[in-house]
């Protein structure tokens, strides 16, 4: 989580307070960081005693880290779809 806000903020400072004639740099140098952020995970992973047979859990977890939340905010965001739907059809009805 560190590397990501550590990447955003320098997007951040990257894309408003650089000059426009350093922008092609700084967009390199964030494809350079990414890719070295990539390459180090694998790494730390690849180094992983029983990476293999901890596949399958990581592959689960990671699924359910995705499914869950997407999930839940569709569940949401059709909820409040509806309510809120109801509510400026009654409006314009009136």
């Amino acid at each position: 989580m560190d590397i990501l806000i550590i990447m955003g903020i320098g997007i951040f400072v990257g894309s408003k307070f650089f000059p426009d004639r350093h922008k092609k740099k700084n967009e390199k140098m964030q494809i350079v960081c990414t890719v070295l952020i990539i390459f180090s995970m694998g790494v730390m992973l690849g180094g992983r005693e029983n990476f293999i047979q901890e596949l399958s859990t990581l592959g689960l977890t990671s699924f359910l880290y995705f499914l869950i939340p997407t999930v839940l905010s569709t569940i949401v965001v059709y909820l409040l779809t509806r309510i809120f739907m109801k509510k400026k059809q009654k409006e314009k009805e009136d």
